[in-house]
């Protein structure tokens, strides 16, 4: 048996914010609705990980969730365009990926990322 698939799950008051925030600033899509709890994905497929960790790197905050995308500059966009406070970056880490830190309106911590070409 293994592990299929891990879900997060963030504690909220009002579900239209969640729809606002991560369906328009990262454009995920509504999959369920069922009144009380609302899930957003998308149909990319990837790898189950869990990460642990004692720092979030370069001296950061641990992050509550990181979202790697494929059109980061379209995201920061997004939320410079939404006004959203950005508390860490954007900046090019020395592991190979760009990345700045956001809160979700619920208050958790969003590392938002992509994987930087080879040099």
């Amino acid at each position: 048996m293994a592990v299929k698939r891990i879900v997060s799950n963030i504690k909220a008051t009002d579900l239209s914010t969640a729809k606002a925030f991560y369906g328009q600033i990262f454009g995920l899509n509504q999959m369920m609705d069922l009144g009380w709890i609302t899930t957003f994905g998308s149909s990319e497929q990837a790898p189950v990980q869990l990460s642990i960790a004692t720092e979030g790197g370069s001296g950061t905050e641990v992050p509550d969730l990181s979202i790697e995308v494929d059109n980061f500059d379209e995201i920061l966009d997004r939320v410079h365009t939404a006004s959203i406070t950005i508390e860490y970056g954007p900046v090019d880490e020395p592991w190979g990926v760009r990345r700045f830190y956001v809160r979700d309106p619920f208050g958790k911590l969003l590392n938002v990322l992509t994987h930087l070409p080879d040099q």
